[in-house]
């Protein structure tokens, strides 16, 4: 658990220097899912200090989903909100309401109330079918975003963001389906080429969400993708559970941290002070 909060920090601080950059980028034409976005934010130091901070919040992530349940990992990563609008109110001097601050009160509840309830990792092995589904699902995240493109600013935001979190989503089931690190078994799993290609295609979902259409919604679609789908699918299929007896507490524990998040939605684009961007101009 202290793994998976040290992602979320990871991931919270590195959306504020994500956003400060891609909003400082000029905006492409056609298609709201611009590849070129990305490589133009890649030019931006911030970005590459926010993708720098996203590594190590992966290697925090893979460490935890190894040792406890997906939707206890699921949960934590939504919670980076919590630290993104804190590290703005900190650094960037965004105020922030008393209904946001107890926003991020109640995230850390939820996830206290999860940190007590939740089990060891699932003992299933993922089958075969779990693994290409895990890979179609990361294909149809890279379709949706390719029609979502097309739609009119607030659906495609939501599509965008919710796509976005599927395909971190896959990336959180992937994960545990990878047994086998040895060169021979990952060129032969399904898992592997489903964590790449989904955790791709979120990346460029997102990184055009976050510049295009309203972010609060997008990120709110963001949070329901990559908790619910992922915390399902490791009940169901991986074998994840509580500790004996607390099985409510998990339940409430992971919809308070997630409604948390959710009030937290507009902090998935951490406003930009001109002071800041008076600062960081390259």
């Amino acid at each position: 658990m202290i793994c998976a909060l040290g992602s979320a920090v990871c991931f919270g601080t590195a959306s504020v220097l994500q956003a400060a950059a891609t909003r400082a980028i000029a905006p492409g034409t056609g298609s709201g899912v611009d590849p070129g976005l990305l490589l133009r934010a890649l030019r931006q130091w911030r970005y590459l200090v926010g993708l720098a901070l996203d590594g190590c919040g992966f290697l925090l992530q893979i460490v935890a989903l190894r040792s406890i349940p997906i939707y206890a990992v699921g949960a934590a990563l939504a919670a980076s909100l919590a630290v993104t609008a804190v590290v703005a109110a900190r650094l960037l001097h965004v105020r922030l309401s008393r209904v946001e601050w107890s926003a991020v009160g109640v995230v850390v509840a939820g996830l206290a109330m999860l940190g007590l309830a939740s089990g060891a990792e699932g003992d299933r092995a993922g089958s075969t079918a779990l693994k290409y589904a895990m890979l179609g699902t990361a294909v149809a995240v890279l379709l949706a975003g390719a029609v979502g493109g097309r739609l009119p600013d607030k659906p495609r935001a939501l599509l965008l963001g919710l796509g976005a979190g599927c395909g971190f989503g896959v990336v959180e089931v992937a994960v545990r389906l990878i047994d086998d690190i040895a060169p021979k078994a990952l060129f032969t799993n399904p898992a592997a080429y489903a964590l790449l290609l989904g955790g791709g295609a979120a990346f460029l979902l997102l990184t055009s969400a976050l510049q295009r259409g309203s972010v609060t919604t997008a990120t709110a679609g963001l949070v329901l993708g990559e908790t619910i789908g992922p915390a399902l699918v490791g009940v169901a299929w991986l074998g994840d559970r509580t500790r004996e007896g607390l099985e409510w507490l998990a339940i409430v524990g992971f919809a308070v941290a997630v409604a948390g998040a959710l009030a937290l939605a507009r902090f998935g684009e951490a406003p930009v002070t001109e002071d800041l961007e008076h600062a960081t101009t390259p």
